[in-house]
């Protein structure tokens, strides 16, 4: 399924963390891909998504979980986004722990970013 969200997003705001901690390691990023799968990445937390394409509100939407670890320890979440505009908007869960809104912007290049 094509769906506009598919790419590579580079996280440019969270409710929890500021920018320098979003991109402690490296720029914080999250990618879709069409096969639904996809990896997200901010400060020390790496993972995989499990993805799921469609609507929420009439706008194109993602709905996500995903595993992965925060500082090599195991976590696991969910996660929502919607395409407003050139921005994507949502909210990431860690299970049984923090929830955080976000918004990112399309990247073309970098890490995250899906190479030809």
């Amino acid at each position: 399924m094509k769906n506009a969200i598919m790419g590579s997003w580079r996280i440019t705001e969270m409710e929890l963390w500021d920018q320098e901690a979003i991109d402690m390691m490296a720029p914080g990023y999250f990618r879709f891909d069409a096969s639904g799968m996809g990896e997200l990445g901010f400060i020390a937390v790496q993972g995989g998504l499990d993805c799921r394409y469609g609507t929420r509100d009439g706008k194109t939407a993602v709905e996500f979980s995903w595993e992965g670890a925060d500082e090599m320890d195991p976590c696991s979440g969910r996660g929502w986004a919607v395409l407003d505009g050139d921005r994507l908007i949502g909210r990431l869960f860690f299970h049984m722990g923090d929830d955080s809104g976000f918004t990112a912007e399309r990247q073309t290049q970098g890490r995250g970013a899906k190479r030809n």
